[in-house]
């Protein structure tokens, strides 16, 4: 890709970014949201036309006015939020848009049963192809969708975000995936966050800030924080700005939580200017644990105490009475109303502040948003501008500003930096810091153990909705958390 330069709205997304990608290797793309990596695939897709600028395949100048054509040109791409018709069948998905025809008069159901069967058990994958993908977990649709383009012969596959959802253990599935297609000579653009696994599997990475290629180079050429000072543009001295908080009385105590086959037994507690951590593997019961704190579900035994008084809280409206706020693992399904302006999901739960009298009122409204947005470095070009259009860090600081205005004592924070880039990152690590150091106890439900490592006071492990131990921070390693999380 040569040359690439894109506007939207007069703001130029893409300037004069060129982009090479080798046969049979891991190009990485990395960047800050907005910097313009999902762009540039998109182009590459067909989705977008660049403004200007040539793509070439194999020495060829192409030109993709649509995904169909790069489709024909051996191209794939595996979005983040994955594309699939959950009630249609395996088969049915792996040949939507592309199917075999018999006589040109009827689709040829038995070719496509027998293809896709063949490539699955040359995959070694114990699925039918009749199965419904509802009925599937995203860690097996993400490797299906891999295969998808296997199917389709592609030569390209583009990956954004593929291990946003899934565990550890899948993640290790979907890298062994990878590395078996670069040995077929699959060129793959990898799109992720995640240090550790970019420095795990990419050949050549590309850094991207605010639309232009800052840097290439070949992975073994580069250091973390290197990557990381080019994606914000900024030296950072510590990632995890933890500092020592004088830690202060219990604000949160849960004795003997329990609802039946989720979690049982759970006993912990968060004290004031404390950043408590849940780690666990995915489905081991962290989020339900919170959700049950918070309202949400419903809990069969067990007492819950804030600030040493015993509470009810058997819905949302109770939670919040007693000054506990909670922020989703899922901010696009929960947390955010995408339709809606950054201004009005900020006020969501604040609306006794704004609508009295009878009315709206709007210059109250913009005075307070303007000031938590201006003290949590909110990025937005106009407080009515749809919050769907903001970067995944900036949306989450929306929701985290919703939660502030109402100066909730605890916070219960799931999975707070999942898919958002190294720079919100950062952002969000001092905002937890600042919220501690004003004396409010913070849960952080996580599966970033670097993130609770270097984030945590003290850390719970659960493991089948039992809390299996927790370690204080002089005994924090990786180590010790895993072997307590599968109950070792």
């Amino acid at each position: 890709m040569r040359n690439i330069s894109m506007t939207f709205s007069g703001i130029k997304v893409l300037d004069d970014v060129s982009f090479f990608l080798q046969k049979g290797t891991t190009h990485v793309l990395c960047g800050e949201n907005g910097a313009g990596k999902s762009t540039l695939v998109k182009i590459l897709n067909g989705i977008y036309t660049p403004d200007k600028g040539e793509i070439y395949i194999d020495g060829l100048h192409v030109h993709f006015p649509n995904p169909m054509q790069a489709k024909k040109h051996k191209i794939a791409m595996i979005f983040q939020e994955l594309s699939y018709a959950p009630d249609l069948s395996l088969a049915e998905n792996y040949c939507l848009g592309n199917w075999p025809m018999k006589g040109n008069i009827r689709i040829n159901w038995k070719k496509i049963r027998s293809d896709v069967q063949e490539l699955l058990e040359r995959e070694n994958l114990p699925y039918s192809p009749d199965v419904k993908l509802r009925n599937l977990t995203i860690s097996d649709i993400q490797i299906l969708e891999i295969l998808k383009a296997v199917y389709h012969n592609a030569e390209i596959v583009v990956m954004d975000e593929p291990t946003s959802a899934i565990t550890d253990k899948e993640v290790e599935r979907l890298f062994e995936k990878i590395e078996l297609l670069k040995l077929r000579g699959v060129s793959i653009i990898y799109i992720s966050h995640k240090m550790d696994e970019i420095f795990r599997i990419a050949d050549t990475i590309t850094v991207l800030r605010d639309g232009r290629a800052v840097d290439t180079r070949k992975a073994k050429n580069y250091k973390i924080d290197e990557v990381i000072e080019q994606m914000v543009g900024r030296k950072i001295e510590s990632f995890f700005s933890k500092e020592e908080i004088p830690i202060g009385d219990v604000l949160l105590d849960v004795r003997g939580l329990s609802s039946s086959g989720v979690f049982s037994d759970v006993n912990f507690n968060i004290r004031a200017g404390e950043v408590v951590g849940f780690s666990g593997m995915m489905g081991a019961g962290r989020t339900e644990i919170v959700r049950a704190l918070f309202g949400l579900d419903k809990y069969e035994q067990g007492t819950i105490s804030v600030k040493g008084k015993p509470v009810s809280i058997k819905n949302t409206w109770q939670s919040i009475a007693n000054k506990i706020a909670m922020v989703s693992e899922d901010r696009r399904r929960y947390g955010v109303i995408p339709v809606r302006s950054v201004m009005e999901n900020a006020t969501l739960s604040s609306l006794e502040k704004v609508i009295f009298k009878g009315r709206l009122h709007r210059k109250i409204e913009q005075e307070i948003t303007s000031d938590i947005f201006s003290k949590l470095n909110v990025k937005t070009p106009t407080l009515e501008t749809k919050i769907a259009s903001l970067s995944g860090g900036n949306q989450q600081k929306v929701i985290l500003s919703r939660w502030l205005l109402k100066h909730p004592d605890i916070l219960l924070l799931d999975e707070p930096t999942r898919g958002i880039d190294v720079g919100a990152k950062y952002e969000i690590y001092h905002l937890i810091t600042q919220m501690a150091k004003e004396g409010k106890g913070i849960l952080i439900i996580s599966s970033e153990l670097p993130e609770l490592l270097g984030m945590c006071d003290r850390i719970y492990v659960i493991c089948e909705g039992r809390i299996t131990g927790e370690l204080a921070r002089k005994d924090f390693s990786q180590e010790a958390i895993m072997r307590l999380a599968v109950n070792a």
